[in-house]
């Protein structure tokens, strides 16, 4: 895993360096913003900078091209106030766990120097799902060692970085969290983000009907930002997954 990587070949780089708060991975496009669009806008409204990776063009959907996709991402993008995003082309169903990929995904994060990362859940309905949660969470500990080297896209020798914080959303199964953020100023305003892969989602008369294509798909994702919300007695809620036990140093802060 030592061996020198260059990000420009595999990864579509379209601006220069930026340190974020927040870096989101998802295994296609539309991953993050059925997921925790809303906790990005929170952090983005709360004054931080957010920014996406998709680790595929989601070249294999059923509905849309590969280039509709890229279009409907960087609305999204415009949408949601992300400073960057980015779009590995990876291969939708090729997410395989090897060098190339691993290293890939060590390179933006080094790039990012995020404090928080998310990432897909561990278990998932979708195979890719499952594959990139494991290729981002070994990147997450891996881009901190200073002994394997990757490049930059000008060439450069990557300084390693290990984020602090790893949080896995949820997407299709149902998984209690670990944690529950209150959305419930954001959810709405994230639908703008959801809405922005239009492709994917219910339109009079479109074929073939997918999962996320149904029309009472989106119907139910606000059902699980509800009852999430209820759980913590609040209208929203985005579940997430914690990999280590978080440290509360503002106690009081905690219950504001």
């Amino acid at each position: 895993m030592g061996r020198q990587y260059n990000l420009q070949k595999y990864s579509i780089v379209e601006h220069s360096s930026e340190n974020v708060y927040a870096l989101a991975f998802g295994a296609h496009p539309d991953d993050v913003e059925l997921s925790c669009g809303a906790t990005l806008l929170k952090i983005i409204r709360e004054g931080r900078s957010a920014a996406v990776c998709d680790l595929t063009k989601g070249e294999l959907g059923t509905l849309g091209s590969a280039e509709t996709r890229k279009n409907e991402s960087e609305h999204a993008r415009e949408i949601m106030g992300y400073s960057q995003r980015i779009t590995l082309d990876l291969g939708d169903g090729k997410l395989w766990y090897n060098e190339k990929n691993l290293n890939a995904v060590i390179s933006v994060i080094r790039r990012f120097r995020p404090t928080v990362v998310f990432a897909n859940p561990t278990e998932e309905r979708h195979p890719d799902h499952i594959k990139a949660s494991r290729l981002i969470a070994d990147a997450v500990y891996y881009a901190g060692l200073k002994q394997l080297i990757t490049l930059d896209e000008t060439g450069k020798v990557q300084e390693p970085h290990r984020p602090p914080h790893l949080f896995h959303y949820l997407q299709f199964r149902h998984i209690e969290p670990d944690i529950i953020i209150d959305v419930s100023d954001t959810f709405q305003a994230s639908r703008a983000g959801v809405l922005a892969f239009g492709s994917q989602f219910y339109r009079e008369g479109s074929e073939p009907e997918t999962l996320i294509s149904r029309k009472e798909f989106l119907t139910g994702l606000e059902a699980r930002a509800r009852y999430f919300g209820e759980q913590i007695g609040t209208m929203y809620g985005e579940g997430l997954l914690t990999t280590r036990t978080p440290g509360i140093r503002n106690f009081t802060g905690l219950f504001a």
